[in-house]
């Protein structure tokens, strides 16, 4: 009898503690702290639950692969090997000056540390330079989403004004005008006669090799629970309750691909961008921006779509507040049907100094070392 009352007990306690789990407290007060850690320092399967609004698709985390021996041999290949020289040869502008690195630079995690971007006669972009890390994972490319692939892509800033001001007719005959360069092109592609679509087919190859190396984050994540410490591991249940960001920010990318108006549309201001807007001429779409991943996102300052933001807590504030000081209010929606609104997902989160400390610990246990590609010792001349 006694061994049944037991038993039973056992259960309920067990049952207790799973309920308390997913509704975890985030003050941590006491031992509750200890008891935080130890259940995240499981499979992550077991993990509480995070807190996801209703209708949003999400995604579980996962961790990255190891390099293994094929990433090498990737690197050999011609199609590869080409790419990397087209990628970092300054050729590719109208001036010979400017290379797709000046933008994407191996020293700065593929982005440029700059706020907006420097181009041609010195001319600034208007929208900040997303790294390059991971993007042959990307499903759209570009913050608005104008590009669906890589090879797509390459086009745009290679002829713009701003940025390479390269006229594409120009450019092939300038690249055949190199016999290095046939002999790449040959090696590659098997023929001479090649035009622009081998250049694009090039520069993506070699673009999706860009990956992150295996941060801290997807080491715990495999079992070495050793690899956060407490305060990061806080910060990992904020991130996926009490902050909300995981309705966005989720998958083993640390993003939905998808377009939010966070509320920093800026319409009618100063740095007005309507966004996607500008791409389908939808005005659901005013002021929406795609999902950055949030892999080595302490490496990629300063962020957002303008690059106007250059320190994580007070970037943490401001999501903190509820992101609403740009959103209309019903006399303004009235008035323009077209003034943004700001995605209801974004909401008041009441995170204490603490926790967001916590969080920002997280964020830097899922940016991985700064891996530093060399550029090649010389170009194809």
């Amino acid at each position: 009898m006694m061994n049944k009352i037991a038993a039973t007990g056992l259960v309920l306690l067990m049952v207790i503690s799973v309920s308390w789990v997913n509704q975890m407290p985030t003050q941590y007060w006491g031992g509750e702290i200890d008891s935080l850690v130890q259940h995240y320092r499981q499979p992550v399967a077991k993990w509480p639950k995070p807190t996801i609004d209703s209708g949003v698709k999400w995604e579980e985390f996962s961790s990255l692969p190891k390099v293994d021996g094929d990433y090498f041999d990737l690197m050999e290949s011609p199609e590869v090997v080409l790419g990397k020289y087209l990628f970092f040869d300054p050729i590719l502008s109208g001036s010979n000056q400017i290379s797709c690195s000046s933008c994407h630079n191996p020293q700065t995690s593929w982005a440029d540390k700059n706020t907006v971007p420097i181009g041609n006669d010195h001319l600034e972009g208007t929208r900040n330079t997303p790294s390059l890390l991971n993007v042959y994972a990307r499903k759209t490319l570009f913050w608005d989403g104008r590009s669906g692939s890589l090879e797509e892509q390459a086009l745009g800033p290679i002829a713009a004004h701003h940025e390479m001001n390269m006229e594409l007719n120009k450019l092939v005959p300038k690249l055949k005008a190199i016999p290095a360069y046939n002999k790449l092109f040959i090696a590659a592609f098997g023929d001479e006669d090649y035009a622009m679509p081998e250049i694009m087919k090039a520069l993506a190859a070699f673009q999706r090799t860009l990956t992150s190396r295996r941060s801290r984050f997807d080491e715990f994540i495999e079992g070495n629970y050793n690899a956060l410490n407490d305060q990061e591991i806080k910060g990992l249940h904020l991130f996926r309750t009490k902050a909300r960001c995981m309705n966005c920010h989720n998958g083993k990318f640390f993003t939905d691909e998808a377009f939010h108006n966070i509320g920093l549309t800026y319409y009618k201001r100063k740095y007005e961008d309507l966004g996607r807007y500008l791409v389908t001429n939808d005005p659901a779409d005013i002021g929406k921006f795609r999902t950055p991943s949030l892999r080595d996102v302490m490496n990629t300052d300063p962020w957002m779509h303008n690059g106007l933001f250059w320190n994580m807590t007070g970037l943490l504030n401001l999501y903190n507040s509820g992101m609403q000081m740009n959103s209309a209010s019903p006399a303004q929606k009235a008035a323009d049907p077209n003034y943004p609104v700001t995605d209801p997902l974004m909401k008041k989160l009441n995170l204490s100094k603490t926790e967001i400390q916590d969080i920002e610990a997280f964020l830097h246990s899922i940016t991985a070392t700064k891996y530093r590609m060399r550029r090649p010792d010389s170009l194809p001349r």
